[in-house]
Parts: C-alpha cells; sequence; structure tokens
C-alpha cells in the first residue's frame, strides 16, 4: 500500500456535502464581527476557538447561530465562500456542491439577494481564479414549515437559474421527508435537483420516503440506510449517491468511533457513497481530513480511496462529458 496521505492528497475530487455558513472559521467571524461591529460573546480569538470545542449538538448549534450573526453584507458571505474555497483548492478539490440556508439569514433581515449575490460571485471567482467549478444548492430548513418553504421558492425566483438544486437539512427527528412532498414535487416540476438530508439520525423509513416518495436525486448522510436491506438494494440498484461525513458524524454523536461509520460497508454493498466534510470548521477538519481519518479508522485500501475519489464526480451534478474529463484527471494523477 502506498503512502495513505500522499495517495489522498494525488487524488483530484468532488465535494457534494459542505454547508457554506459551516466553513466559517473562529478568525474570519471575529474578523467580520469588527468590520460589522457586531458585538459577540467572545473578547479573545482563543475564547472563540473554544467555543467551536462543543460537547453536544445545542452547544453546536449554539456558536453556530452566532457565528452566522455576524454575516450582514454582501462582502461577507463573499469572504465566507472565497475562505472555504481556498482551503479545499489545496486539497485537490476540483469541483463543489455547496448548500446555503437562506432562511437562517432572511429570518434575521439580512436579504436574500445580499445573501446568494455574495456567494454567487465568490463561486465564479473561484473557477476563475482557482479552476473549481462549482454548483449552488438552496435548503430549506425542516424545524420550519412547509408554507415557510414555499415562501422561500417564490422570494428567490429571480434566482432560480442560478443553483442547480435544493436541499433540506436541520433538525431531521420529529420532520420527514415527507413533510415537504408537495413542496419538493414542486421543485421537481421547476427544474431542480433534489439533496434530501436522510437517515442521519432519523429512521430508515425517512431514507425511503426522500428517494421513493420525493424522487430524491442524492441521499445526505443516509447513514441508518444500512438498516434495511430492501432500502440498500434500492440505493445500489439505482445507483442513488450517499454522500458520507465521517468527522460530522462523529462530532455529533451518530456514531461513537469512526471505526463504526457504515461508509465501507456500504462501499463493499456496492453503494455510490462519497466522503465530505459537512461543517468543517466545526468539526475537526476540511475534505483531506476526513479521507485521511475514515482510510484509517477503516483500513481503506488504495482502490477504495481511488473509489472514493471517482464517485465523488460520478455523485454530482455534472454533464457526462464533465464527469468523463474528471475521471480521466484522476487515472492522470495515478499515472494511469
Amino acid at each position: 500500500m502506498t503512502d495513505r496521505a500522499a495517495l489522498i492528497a494525488k487524488l483530484p475530487k468532488a465535494e457534494l456535502h459542505l454547508h457554506i455558513e459551516g466553513s466559517f472559521e473562529p478568525e474570519l467571524m471575529m474578523a467580520i464581527a469588527e468590520r460589522n461591529k457586531v458585538a459577540v460573546p467572545f473578547k479573545t480569538l482563543d475564547e472563540a476557538r473554544a467555543a467551536y470545542a462543543f460537547s453536544n449538538l445545542q452547544e453546536f448549534l449554539d456558536i453556530y447561530y452566532q457565528g452566522m450573526a455576524v454575516l450582514l453584507n454582501k462582502q461577507d458571505f463573499y469572504d465566507l465562500t472565497w475562505a472555504y474555497l481556498e482551503r479545499v483548492s489545496a486539497n485537490n478539490v476540483r469541483h463543489v456542491e455547496i448548500f446555503f440556508d437562506p432562511q437562517a439569514h432572511t429570518e434575521r433581515g439580512v436579504a436574500f439577494s445580499t445573501v446568494a449575490d455574495g456567494i454567487l460571485e465568490a463561486l465564479a471567482d473561484g473557477e476563475a481564479k482557482l479552476g473549481i467549478t462549482s454548483h449552488l444548492i438552496m435548503s430549506f430548513l425542516r424545524h420550519l414549515s412547509e408554507e415557510d418553504g414555499f415562501a422561500l421558492l417564490e422570494e428567490s425566483s429571480p434566482y432560480h437559474s442560478r443553483f442547480i438544486g435544493v436541499g433540506l437539512d436541520s433538525s431531521e427527528v420529529g420532520h420527514p421527508p415527507s413533510k415537504f412532498a408537495r413542496l419538493f414535487a414542486k421543485c421537481r416540476e421547476l427544474g431542480f435537483k433534489l439533496c434530501l438530508h436522510a437517515g442521519e439520525e432519523g429512521p430508515p423509513e425517512y431514507v425511503r420516503e426522500a428517494l421513493i416518495e420525493i424522487g430524491a436525486d442524492r441521499i445526505d448522510h443516509g447513514n441508518r440506510s444500512m438498516e434495511d436491506a430492501g432500502l440498500v438494494e434500492v440505493l445500489r440498484d439505482t445507483q442513488t449517491p450517499l454522500t458520507n461525513c465521517p468527522l460530522s458524524n462523529l462530532s455529533l454523536c451518530v456514531i461513537d468511533d469512526l471505526r463504526d461509520s457504515p461508509l465501507k460497508t456500504q462501499l463493499e454493498a456496492g453503494l455510490l457513497v462519497t466522503v465530505n466534510s459537512d461543517d468543517p470548521a466545526y468539526f475537526g477538519g476540511y475534505i483531506n481530513q476526513n479521507y485521511r481519518e475514515i482510510a484509517d479508522a477503516l483500513d481503506l485500501s488504495d482502490d477504495q480511496l481511488i473509489q472514493l475519489a471517482r464517485n465523488s464526480f460520478t455523485g454530482a451534478f455534472l454533464s457526462d462529458a464533465d464527469k468523463a474529463r474528471h475521471l480521466s484527471e484522476i487515472d492522470k494523477a495515478l499515472g494511469i
């Protein structure tokens, strides 16, 4: 076996499960707070860093929303997105499909256009200056109502041509995909790809709802799918991508140990599983760190790591030609 870290660094890859608000590093948060003259509950950068070392879901959500509160202007959202792109460029990421949560900003009085314009401008610069292509996915917060989702869909209508899909995130338990069946039917009608968080904390039934009732194009997380043999068969036969987030699962106690991750089992079952960072500023690492730690924990082979990199492009919302180009870049990196 080659040196794992070197192989991971060498592999071109895509990231398919990334919440841009979750890439907000404490240094940037403090800088933007000062620029916008927004009070934060941290006197020093060290205090802010310490707050990022949360011990449970509620502590994570507390710091997540405290940090987000300093994002007020287009430049803030540009800086947030650009910082992420620079970091993943160093991880040999060639394509990203990122989520943003406009409801978390509009309910604070920040205009949808302020959020979207800042992110989209940075993504355009990411392609021009870093060679990273991208798609933007607008997420609905599932703890809110379906009516709230329809309101966001209407509010975002001038931007519909600017993002490729819609997602469903936030607190999963008690908010099944079927709660949003009419909303996602409308989104499908409008031509959007559908990505739903399911089976992270919620039961396998949520994955079944997302996949079969809603018609999801991609399942985000999907860990608990493995509890339902029939569902695993459907996922394998349809090759519906799963976006596994190892360090996120560990941080949020979805698993107690990385060795408990279903990722290797999913690979061996022939599922189209990928590795992603989710909220890297909070969960201990960007995409290569996720690859390294899960590879060590599960003793993944070189072939399995290469398959994960291939899956990241196969599972992306790219044209067949673009997928083929990226897959050939992997071959080139491997000297094939």
